[in-house]
């Protein structure tokens, strides 16, 4: 199986959705009486990511993955959601078994169309530097030929600290950014790409965001696939901004807020992106 082929120079910035079905994206976003099993389909020839967030809930076979792969564009990339069974252990540091268990599911059948593996973090996890250090060790690099990336999403406002962020960096896994009213929200930059999940799109708009919040998203993901720092995102460390500016690969997903409206704020991103 092919190698994931390198970012190019420029940082590609994808954005796509949660998952691809959705009753209320019936007649909206997916054309009146298109079957369920071309959804998919659909999806990806109008967005260019998608987050599987079935993982997290249920093991998928291969088959199941190939099948996704084989039907969407050659340039469309899955974010896989590891499974809870990992990231709900009471101690991380003890979910090495679970971790191969998913690794061995088959995700390595999406080939090239693999982009990160999200980890969430429950709400109540508390950071013990130890603990997260231990967990991060335990996260591959390769499988079935592939290179795997690492984002981390946590959701307790201890987290907030620099030693968190030194851990993150050491292992060259992304801390993802969530634009949320219920989790801590940290710009630093600690991978070779950008992970941002935007949770705050509502009913006022058909596009979730408002046009003036979809411009300024669509600044920052430039600013982050040039190697910077949005100026007007919460940094932790001091001296983040100065970094020296490295092209970056950013993905950004429209999830939960007003769910209805999530693909339409995702294909308004793209399309000021093409601008």
């Amino acid at each position: 199986m092919a190698k994931r082929a390198k970012a190019d120079a420029g940082g590609p910035i994808r954005v796509g959705i949660g998952g691809w079905t959705y009753e209320p994206w019936r007649g909206v976003f997916y054309p009146p009486g298109l079957p369920a099993a071309r959804e998919l389909q659909h999806a990806s020839a109008h967005l260019t990511a998608i987050e599987i967030n079935g993982t997290f809930y249920r093991s998928q076979g291969p088959k199941s993955f190939a099948k996704w792969r084989d039907e969407t564009p050659e340039s469309f990339v899955f974010a896989v959601k590891g499974h809870r069974a990992v990231v709900n252990k009471k101690k991380l540091a003890e979910s090495g078994e679970a971790v191969e268990w998913f690794f061995k599911s088959g995700i390595g059948e999406l080939g090239p169309k693999l982009g990160p593996v999200l980890w969430q973090l429950a709400p109540f996890k508390k950071f013990d530097a130890e603990d997260i250090a231990a967990f991060l060790s335990l996260l591959p690099r390769e499988v079935d030929g592939l290179n795997i990336s690492h984002a981390l999403e946590v959701r307790h406002t201890s987290f907030q600290v620099p030693e968190f962020i030194a851990l993150a960096a050491t292992h060259n896994v992304a801390i993802v950014y969530a634009d949320s009213e219920d989790h801590p929200a940290i710009a630093d930059p600690t991978a070779d790409f950008v992970y941002a999940r935007l949770q705050r799109s509502g009913e006022d708009f058909d596009t979730g965001y408002s046009p003036g919040d979809l411009d300024a998203w669509t600044k920052r993901a430039r600013v982050w696939a040039a190697g910077g720092v949005p100026d007007d995102l919460p940094t932790v460390t001091e001296g983040t901004r100065k970094a020296a500016k490295v092209p970056r690969p950013v993905y950004m997903f429209f999830i939960s807020g007003a769910k209805e409206r999530n693909p339409a704020a995702a294909e308004a991103m793209i399309a000021r992106l093409k601008e």
